[in-house]
């Protein structure tokens, strides 16, 4: 594979989670991240997710997937080039498309229950179709044309909106925390998106759902969430079987106390929704 198409199709944002590297400060379209390989208290490597490229302003030097690779790496470029080829080629042109989308003019036009056919044919198909009290269904305006989906809502007031041809986020990125703790039980459940949160709330005879629980709607919204972790007495992971989450997994298990990987609960099966969605149709 050759390396312009290597650069143009691998997320930047992917390759630096890989690292452990995550946002400070984040927009839609780029976001600063401490340098590569110094310590400082002000974050100067700016990260363009729409070109796929950053630049650290600190040295003036301009970094594309490989060479960020062979800078941490300390590495030459074909050993850069094989700790790329375990990464999805896709995944740059989803997440810059939701990105850009969710960048664009909108306006919500209405919220309100989950009525509509085709959304509750939705959940349906992903098996949480229970758990539709924690979801809206929300109609918007993108571009002057109207659409609607299912809507969860997180902690800035944007919504994630997704239904069978949509994934995106209307208004800020952030994390949703749902608060069912008390005292006694201090523990927190981590997933990456809503659906696997909707999973959860599923197994009430499985799992402990009197916990505190945190949907990242990104992994790159760990950093929102990190100070607050620090208040758990436990953390339980429920995150994707793929380099993000196993990387964010792996950040969350150094950093903090008593964590536990419940991805075996899924193993074979890259969520927890989509194990949920296997076991239910058989």
């Amino acid at each position: 594979m050759n390396c312009e198409k290597i650069k143009k199709n691998i997320s930047i944002r992917s390759v630096l989670q890989s690292f452990s590297f995550f946002p400070v400060k984040e927009n839609r379209r780029t976001a600063f991240y401490f340098a590569l390989e110094r310590e400082e208290k002000v974050p100067s490597l700016c990260v363009d997710f729409s070109k796929n490229t950053a630049f650290d302003f600190g040295t003036g030097r301009s970094y594309d997937v490989i060479s960020i690779v062979q800078q941490i790496k300390k590495c030459s470029v074909a050993e850069a080039l094989k700790y790329l080829s375990s990464f999805n080629l896709t995944v740059h042109i989803e997440r810059f498309a939701e990105e850009i989308q969710s960048e664009t003019s909108y306006r919500i036009l209405k919220v309100e229950e989950v009525r509509h056919p085709a959304l509750i044919q939705y959940l349906d198909s992903r098996k949480v179709s229970e758990q539709k009290k924690w979801v809206r269904e929300v109609h918007y305006e993108l571009n002057g044309k109207k659409y609607f989906g299912i809507g969860f809502k997180n902690d800035s007031g944007g919504f994630e909106i997704r239904n069978k041809y949509t994934k995106i986020c209307l208004g800020a990125k952030d994390v949703s925390w749902i608060s069912n703790s008390n005292d006694v039980n201090n523990e927190v459940a981590i997933f990456e998106g809503f659906f696997d949160y909707l999973s959860f709330c599923n197994f009430e005879s499985q799992f402990n759902l009197n916990c505190d629980c945190l949907v990242l709607n990104s992994t790159a919204m760990l950093f929102k969430a990190q100070k607050k972790l620090n208040e758990y007495q436990k953390i339980l992971l429920f995150l994707d079987h793929d380099d993000n989450g196993k990387s964010v997994a792996l950040k969350i298990s150094a950093a903090y106390d008593n964590v536990e990987d419940c991805s075996l609960i899924y193993h074979g099966f890259n969520d927890l929704n989509e194990w949920l969605v296997k076991r239910k149709t058989n």
